[in-house]
């Protein structure tokens, strides 16, 4: 299968970065010397100085949202939350600009459904949060919302493979660091959270990412490898690595496909659905009773409408393995326009989750 036309000029290193290093990337005081001798034991000769380089020009090209550590808005603190709601034609643009002005909203999706059109993220410290930016919404817009809170997690690990060297994407480097043992806590102390709020920007692309963070922190470097190694530990951060920007690689087909599981089926269907290494996200979310029937959510992506209509029929083909899918069981909603992207805002999150005294 070859790439869309985004990528052609990505040559085989470039493909072998993308692919290597969507997760797993060293956290050491300089990590692309290691990063680099281990692309070159796959067959890639590059050296740290060139790889820092590459990974630049991946960045100012746009293949690249960032690059650095992806963190667990959720394992930092406070909540977020899918949203839902019906723009008519004529208001969709009003209703939008309504929408996209609440800060709290990280993520604003157009989505080809006739009547749940729009599809948004709120990100806040609080469930109350939550029901104090919804009611503001409909007062201001005059349309209902629908709440789709998470209630099982079973895949969330968007990595988007290319054609090329290292195509498995399994060069994981996080062990190089120190080791750590969790610490237990669920909350943060203050220098956790002025080091949450400084890695949501994504690290440096200098030879020594870790220190002009911990200079921006006004900490130690060892301190701020061994918090970031200590924080993937205990699941607040996913990985460190590359973000690439999947539409400039060509994955430009975003199908939410949403199903109606029975009940006593979700928590045996999910790890299966799971399982397919092209579904990115996959959760359990109410229903909303004459609306909304679908209580199953799997996230897949495309470089064709050909590939993601493949990918959604082996999604269709593993869910009639627990149970008989009829044709109102289901269906696919694909993104037709992006209103929102700014990420999940940290700072407001990590601060309701920090203890006023450091208790390290």
């Amino acid at each position: 299968m070859s790439d869309a036309d985004a990528t052609v000029a990505l040559d085989e290193c470039d493909r072998a970065i993308l692919n290597a290093f969507q997760g797993g990337f060293p956290v050491v005081e300089r990590p692309f010397e290691p990063a680099a001798h281990a692309l070159s034991e796959r067959g890639i000769e590059v050296t740290g100085e060139e790889l820092l380089e590459r990974i630049r020009l991946l960045d100012e090209n746009g293949m690249l949202s960032r690059f650095g550590v992806l963190i667990d808005a959720e394992a930092i603190g406070g909540t977020a939350t899918l949203v839902a709601m019906h723009a008519p034609e004529e208001r969709f643009d009003e209703i939008a600009e309504q929408v996209n002005a609440h800060r709290e909203v990280a993520h604003n999706y157009e989505r080809d459904h006739p009547h749940l059109n729009m599809w948004f993220v709120v990100s806040v410290a609080d469930d109350e949060d939550v029901e104090r930016v919804l009611g503001e919404i409909e007062e201001e817009t005059g349309q209902e919302t629908y709440n789709l809170p998470k209630q099982q997690e079973f895949r969330v690990e968007a990595k988007f493979l290319l054609d090329g060297p290292v195509s498995d994407g399994d060069l994981d480097l996080s062990h190089r660091g120190p080791t750590v043992e969790p610490s237990g806590r669920t909350s943060l102390t203050p220098a956790e959270r002025d080091l949450v709020i400084e890695l949501q920007g994504g690290l440096p692309l200098t030879e020594t990412p870790y220190a002009d963070v911990a200079e921006a922190v006004g900490a130690e470097v060892e301190w701020v490898i061994e918090t970031v190694d200590r924080f993937l530990a205990e699941g607040k951060v996913r990985r460190v690595g590359v973000v690439p920007n999947h539409y400039s690689l060509g994955y430009t087909e975003n199908g939410m496909t949403v199903w109606d599981v029975p009940d006593g089926l979700v928590s045996t269907v999910g790890p299966a659905i799971a399982d397919l290494e092209f579904v990115t996200h996959c959760y359990e979310r109410p229903r909303h009773e004459g609306v909304w029937p679908y209580n199953f959510f799997a996230m897949t992506h495309g470089r064709s409408v050909e590939e993601s209509e493949r990918r959604i029929e082996q999604v269709r083909e593993r869910m009639e393995e627990f149970f008989a899918v009829g044709k109102d069981d289901w269906d696919t909603l694909f993104s037709t326009r992006i209103l929102k992207k700014t990420g999940i805002r940290m700072d407001e999150r990590a601060a309701a989750n920090t203890d006023e005294v450091p208790n390290e």
